[in-house]
């Protein structure tokens, strides 16, 4: 049966007794707009957590490409142990009216198409219909929220709460705040996130694309570039980070890892004996371009690495490892 809906604190005096963890668990109603890839997923994950879903997307085939993407994710949730064995599809509503979802939701999750202007209409509309203390979150790769709350007569509660993809599986949630969020919601957003199982990082300044993406962006920059130059195949740079630097970062980043990397004495060692060669190595750093002879290469390289296998069968691999990682890292 659906859950009964419980109305989240309408005062701030209450929210600040209760604090940000005791609001969070009075979560009972999330709304996501937006059904593609990223919303489904994030449908996915607060259904596992036993929370009440409303979704909103304005496509007329929207309901049964939802349905499917939810089941589709549902065996990853399972195996992660926190979903049960069944969707409770009884708990997930549609809703094309996005003021109408928003108006019964104790947490919004937007994830409309990344297109600045558009985004700034949604949070406008979707401000005057929530109740007051409601967080309206985005999942914005990129954008600023400083310009997404700009139309809001409600700016304080409007955060950027960007998932890693796909959300229902990848823990990583990066929380940024605009110029007018106000540090009440940045802590209930956090708190929100940490009890569906995520792992929020604050972000203390607002810069193109946060800090997850930045990196990546940066790491794919550096792998184009030496292929265009002929250094490695695709598929073989490839291997250079899943085989290598992938390993460790999956237990500590880059800091902590070259923090290692200097053994007993630590980052002040490693910078001693190897900040001449690092700093050589970012010297030569390439300046790739994503423009039509990249575009060719990168095609060609990932047709000779997928060796015929379909999308969804490397997904379905890339999600049984990840699977088997978090496992190991729960048991640290």
């Amino acid at each position: 049966m659906p859950q009964a809906h419980v109305p989240a604190s309408s005062t701030a005096a209450t929210q600040a007794a209760s604090g940000p963890d005791a609001v969070a668990a009075a979560v009972r109603h999330v709304t996501v707009i937006g059904a593609g890839t990223i919303g489904a997923s994030w449908t996915a994950l607060f259904l596992a957590h036993g929370l009440r879903v409303t979704v909103s997307d304005p496509l007329p085939d929207a309901e049964p490409a939802l349905r499917a993407l939810i089941s589709q994710a549902w065996p990853t949730l399972v195996a992660l142990g926190v979903a049960p064995l069944q969707v409770p599809w009884l708990s997930l509503d549609l809703q094309p009216d996005p003021a109408a979802a928003v108006a019964v939701a104790d947490f919004v999750q937007e994830n409309a198409p990344e297109r600045e202007s558009l985004k700034i209409d949604l949070f406008a509309r979707m401000d005057e219909a929530a109740r007051p203390d409601v967080i309206l979150a985005s999942s914005s790769s990129g954008l600023i929220m400083s310009r997404l709350q700009s139309r809001c007569r409600r700016p304080d509660r409007c955060v950027i709460g960007h998932p890693f993809n796909p959300p229902h599986l990848i823990p990583l949630v990066e929380v940024v705040g605009g110029q007018q969020t106000s540090p009440d919601t940045i802590a209930r957003a956090m708190a929100f996130y940490r009890r569906v199982g995520k792992h929020p990082i604050r972000i203390n300044k607002e810069v193109v694309g946060h800090v997850a993406n930045r990196l990546q962006a940066a790491v794919w920059r550096e792998a184009i570039h030496l292929a265009l130059e002929n250094v490695a195949s695709v598929e073989d740079i490839d291997a250079a980070m899943s085989q290598g630097p992938g390993l460790r970062w999956a237990v500590f980043g880059p800091h902590m890892t070259f923090h290692l990397g200097g053994g007993q004495g630590g980052m002040g060692h490693f910078l001693d004996h190897l900040k001449g060669p690092v700093q050589s190595w970012w010297d030569d750093l390439g300046d790739a371009r994503l423009d039509e002879t990249t575009r060719a290469a990168l095609l060609a390289g990932l047709e000779q690495e997928s060796a015929g296998r379909s999308i969804d069968d490397l997904a379905a691999e890339r999600d049984a490892a990840i699977i088997r990682i978090l496992a190991v890292r729960q048991t640290r």
